[in-house]
């Protein structure tokens, strides 16, 4: 069995994303490939068993025929890390990862994720270069767009690892704007060629990989649901504040925008539900597609039905608008198997720019005596 650890160099670097992809890449070659998540953070419960969530994502987007507590050997609920420090977790944690890597055996090849940066997970003595040590992987680390940044950061994760004798096979830029910056992909081969780092790929940055469905916000948010709209799964183009003029608020709304609106301002909120009722599907795509309202003001029923009758998503909540764009702002992006036009826009986008050829190459052959 060949295997590669990917890492990152932060959360919400496009891990998940590029990890879809690499095992579509993978099973596209024609190779027996499953998936593991040694040390998970985000621990869910499905069908009664507990795992994390990229492991529970990755068994329904491919059916993998694994168990979840083999995909998943060690989940961190919350209290987990204290209870550690504390003493009251007994169980060999390492023992537990390094029996699942040996239940793959029979596979052609594993792809190990790992979370967040190299040293996450060192509280429990379980750090993304303590594990691919273990398991005696290379890793290939994914960072995002820019150049000083993505190489300063690469540079810097390498470092963890290589001092835990872990060879740092690639790495993978996502998010770069190649449209602005074509020559991008080659100034980042040359500048991380200085480190003996090769480039597996550059992705281009797509809003719809970036940007939360409706169903996140609401997830996110925590509001009450007005009205749902025709689809909770659509991806959000941007976000525009409501506080000026209507006339102006409307020459600003991008496609796809969610707006966030005082529920007491009713002239940018009735402005906003006529532009929708009169474009019909013209607005779904240019304007328009949902609102949060804040600071816990209902709108009239009149005005509430006019939403319902143009099938504009709305959601109420509590919290005023600067912390409601805040907490937008600030919402992590996970993919979800239900998610079919993303999962697809992921792995037709990395079967493009991911040089999946070159990561088969740096995959080694797992040690599993």
């Amino acid at each position: 069995m060949r295997h590669v650890y990917l890492a990152a160099t932060g959360q919400n670097r496009g891990k998940t994303t590029v990890s879809l992809g690499v095992l579509d890449g993978f099973q596209r070659r024609g190779l027996s490939a499953s998936f593991l998540k040694p040390v998970g953070q985000h621990t869910i419960i499905k069908d009664g068993v507990p795992a994390d969530e990229d492991a529970v994502l990755m068994k329904q987007v491919f059916g993998l025929p694994e168990p979840l507590p083999q995909m998943s050997p060690v989940h961190i609920p919350r209290g987990f890390t204290q209870a550690y420090i504390e003493g009251d977790v007994v169980e060999d944690l390492p023992a537990r990862i390094l029996a699942a890597h040996r239940a793959f055996a029979d596979r052609d090849i594993l792809l190990i994720e790992g979370t967040g940066h190299a040293g996450v997970g060192a509280v429990i003595g379980l750090s993304n270069a303590t594990v691919a040590a273990m398991l005696g992987s290379s890793a290939i680390i994914v960072s995002e767009g820019g150049v000083g940044r993505p190489i300063d950061e690469i540079v810097l994760n390498a470092a963890l690892f290589e001092r835990h004798g872990v060879k740092v096979a690639g790495a993978i830029v996502n998010k770069v704007d190649l449209d602005a910056k074509p020559g991008l992909a080659r100034i980042l081969e040359r500048g991380l060629a200085r480190y003996g780092i090769p480039l597996l790929g550059v992705l281009p940055y797509r809003p719809i990989l970036s940007n939360p469905t409706l169903a996140m916000v609401l997830d996110g948010i925590h509001g009450e649901t007005i009205h749902a709209g025709p689809d909770l799964d659509q991806v959000i183009g941007g976000i525009a504040i409501g506080a000026m003029e209507p006339e102006h608020m409307l020459e600003r709304i991008g496609p796809h925008s969610l707006v966030i609106v005082p529920g007491d301002r009713m002239d940018v909120i009735g402005a906003i539900v006529a532009d929708r009722a009169a474009n019909g599907d013209a607005g779904e795509r240019d304007g328009a597609i949902g609102l949060v309202l804040t600071g816990g003001y209902r709108p009239d029923r009149a005005v509430l039905d006019a939403i319902r009758a143009a099938d504009l998503f709305a959601t109420l909540v509590p919290e005023d608008t600067y912390k409601v764009a805040s907490d937008l702002h600030d919402l992590s992006v996970k993919t979800h198997a239900a998610a079919a036009g993303k999962i697809a826009a992921i792995k037709a986008l990395l079967w493009e720019y991911l040089f999946i050829d070159r990561v088969l190459d740096v995959a080694e052959e797992a040690r599993l005596d």
